[in-house]
């Protein structure tokens, strides 16, 4: 394959998935800067060797080298890594789709009760271990399917369900504790 050929082929499979490769990087790293090092050096890995990707699912095999990058870079950042602290603003969610405008009508109130919902959410989420947030954002927030994240991840269909399971278990116990300090009870 030619230079410009696979430039352009890897533009066209890979570039539209930047945001899903940033977003689990994001997550993964806990802070911005580090995250886009790490889709960085995953993009640069990526076309490498792209002439070794034959299959359908670019998506997938991108988000694969951003978890593999970053496991990489968290070997090497292993005692900065434990103390970065979260990034509220990099993680809050902006109100995109019709349900929630609908919901929120301008409503101060109503807007305030669902960022402050959505910060409980992702302080939350943020809390969890790295073996259950990385499978918790690539199925709920990047809205891979089971398989895609056994491939990813190259763990059995049985572990991504066991570790959503357990993910989503800690992340409502994370949330009721902290409703409960939160409302004083």
């Amino acid at each position: 394959m030619s230079a410009s050929t696979k430039e352009q082929r890897f533009q066209t499979m890979m570039l539209p998935h930047l945001d899903s490769a940033f977003n689990l990087a994001r997550w993964l790293a806990r802070s911005h800067q580090d995250a886009e090092d790490i889709v960085q050096e995953a993009y640069l890995r990526a076309f490498k060797f792209f002439d070794s990707f034959h299959g359908e699912d670019g998506r997938a095999w991108l988000l694969g080298i951003v978890r593999n990058t970053f496991y990489t870079w968290y070997q090497q950042n292993k005692a900065q890594a434990r103390n970065t602290q979260f990034e509220e603003e990099l993680h809050s969610v902006q109100i995109e789709d019709a349900a929630a405008v609908q919901y929120a009508d301008n409503n101060p109130e109503a807007l305030l009760i669902q960022k402050d919902s959505q910060r409980q959410l992702h302080k939350a989420l943020e809390a969890l271990s790295v073996e259950f947030r990385e499978v918790m954002v690539m199925r709920e927030l990047e809205d891979l399917s089971y398989k895609q994240i056994a491939g990813i991840i190259g763990i059995p269909i049985g572990t991504v369900m066991s570790r959503l399971g357990r993910g989503r278990k800690q992340l409502a116990e994370i949330l009721v504790t902290t409703n409960r300090v939160h409302d004083g009870s």
